[in-house]
């Protein structure tokens, strides 16, 4: 079967997020949603879908992801989605990131990282990871990133785990002293906010993460810009697209999503400025942050969930 392309997946090995405090939220892993609506999105828009995390093993589901709540309230569509994720071999199979870096990294047409907590265990300074993201960013190939799927970027720091123990240790300035020179110094970039996690932190993880994924990409360098908890944000930078939190309706997903190739078009300039959600070029992959869209409906405030608010332009 012909396909338009590979895509490629980077998931957690991991099993237990550090909190403060000494505490563990044992249940963190990859949101349902955030992982399944884009995967199913472009597997029907023909696309191979390569999962990979560091250890091979298969990933954890977020204890608190596999509800109706985030799928609009809607308890046919989460069975449904369920019965996708078990159809995924892939993911209960993962192949070793090292293990792709060896087969080759020209053969995929971009990189996703979905969120959930799953990245902040060891996406954010796997060695792997990191030569992933430096091969996507020099070959400008597109690199989406959802929620805390931001926080990967870090890895692509050759001193990743001494920025992150820095960032642990409350030592800001000593964390931005060791990113000095980040690939993503300068882009334009969204993530999961600080406002978002600590509404989260006594309802779903029972204690405070060490640092916050905003926090962290602005001390490394990026130029980080978040929206009021629940709007809909997503930033295109070169060849980074980032969705903070982003909540469409399903329509506007459909609309919005997988427009054209994964590649830009050569007629896209490569300059250093930003886009928002109405930015040309790279449509298949900012549809994965549009049909990021049933996220976190009980913590949404009821005025925004009937009309999601853009920032300006």
């Amino acid at each position: 079967m012909t396909t338009k392309g590979k895509v490629l997946v980077l998931v957690s090995s991991g099993h237990g997020l550090p909190l403060k405090d000494g505490k563990v939220y044992t249940g963190a892993g990859y949101y349902l949603n955030e992982l399944t609506v884009p995967v199913r999105a472009l597997m029907k828009e023909g696309y191979e879908i390569t999962f990979a995390n560091p250890k091979g093993n298969t990933p954890q589901m977020d204890v608190h992801s596999a509800v109706a709540d985030f799928f609009g309230g809607d308890e046919a569509k989460l069975q449904d989605y369920l019965k996708f994720r078990d159809t995924l071999t892939g993911l209960k199979n993962p192949t070793r990131i090292s293990d792709v870096i060896a087969s080759g990294l020209d053969q995929y047409d971009a990189v996703f990282v979905p969120g959930g907590h799953g990245p902040m265990m060891d996406l954010l300074d796997d060695p792997d990871a990191g030569t992933v993201l430096r091969h996507f960013h020099k070959t400008s190939k597109p690199t989406a990133v959802l929620c805390h799927g931001g926080i990967s970027l870090l890895a692509a720091l050759p001193n990743s785990t001494e920025v992150v123990a820095a960032l642990s240790a409350g030592d800001a300035a000593g964390a931005r002293a060791k990113a000095q020179g980040w690939i993503y110094s300068g882009y334009k970039m969204t993530v999961f906010s600080t406002a978002e996690e600590q509404q989260r932190e006594p309802l779903e993880i029972g204690g405070k993460v060490l640092f916050y994924p905003d926090f962290a990409l602005r001390t490394a360098g990026g130029d980080v810009s978040v929206v009021a908890p629940w709007q809909s944000y997503v930033l295109q930078d070169r060849e980074v697209i980032s969705g903070q939190n982003p909540f469409p309706s399903d329509r506007t997903a459909r609309r919005l999503a997988f427009r054209s190739t994964l590649r830009p078009s050569a007629s896209e300039p490569s300059s250093t400025g930003a886009q928002s959600e109405k930015g040309v070029g790279f449509s298949g992959i900012r549809g994965l942050a549009h049909f990021w869209c049933v996220r976190r409906f009980s913590l949404m405030p009821p005025e925004n969930r009937a009309s999601v608010g853009h920032p300006p332009r």
